[in-house]
């Protein structure tokens, strides 16, 4: 009996990595269905968001079976709990993916993004890929030291989306109010799949510590006059 609940705590780890390197390529194969105008793509992101939320629903049916029969406790209650909120955020992720590419669908034939612009949504739309794919990387391995890495990666992503605005609040601009709200949406698309790498990546510092990611980022950070 213990065997198998353990089992069902190792499936769930499993969905929760399908599910965050479904939306890593949803992200991706997003970006260039918007930079490329390729509707086929672009439809085909959309309907594959359908796979994210039934291992969703799939994930937390099962969780909810396992609190009600095995009535965890200590570290498998952790992993339990912190798995359902794991999936809210990739799902949540999923949903992000498929906006960008509801948005390439909508501009189709046209792109919402002006050429000047492009080198500056592809690179948000890697680095989203890349950091969805460490924070894969994290539910398997329980690095911490990796985990936390992840926070410091997002800087690199709230740069970028500072690299935008400028763009949007330069006196050159010349591309209309429809294409800036279009880039605005893009934008915050990007920034917030990365807070939900971000999170993801949290939460298991959570599961594997007993503490939260910025309790222990505090407790090592240098004191000043040290």
């Amino acid at each position: 009996m213990r065997d198998a609940y353990h089992e069902e705590l190792d499936s769930i780890g499993e969905s929760l990595v399908e599910m965050a390197r479904l939306v890593g390529s949803a992200i991706g194969r997003a970006t260039t269905a918007m930079l490329d105008a390729d509707l086929k793509l672009a439809e085909s992101v959309i309907a594959a968001d359908q796979k994210v939320d039934d291992l969703q629903h799939d994930l937390e049916a099962r969780a909810i079976a396992l609190l009600a029969r095995q009535q965890p406790v200590a570290t498998d209650l952790r992993i339990v709990v912190t798995s359902l909120r794991m999936s809210a955020d990739l799902e949540r992720s999923g949903d992000l993916a498929q906006h960008v590419a509801k948005l390439a669908r909508l501009r189709f034939p046209d792109t919402a993004v002006p050429r000047d612009l492009h080198a500056t949504i592809l690179e948000m739309g890697q680095l989203a890929q890349r950091l969805m794919a460490k924070a894969a990387e994290v539910i398997i391995t329980k690095d911490v030291d990796l985990a936390l890495q992840l926070e410091q990666d997002d800087d690199e992503m709230d740069l970028l989306h500072r690299t935008l605005f400028q763009h949007l609040m330069d006196d050159r601009w010349r591309h209309g109010i429809e294409t800036a709200v279009d880039v605005t949406l893009l934008g915050r698309y990007y920034e917030r799949f990365a807070d939900h790498a971000v999170s993801v990546a949290k939460r298991v510092v959570y599961l594997v510590t007993g503490e939260h990611a910025d309790e222990l980022q505090a407790a090592d950070a240098p004191v000043e006059g040290a």
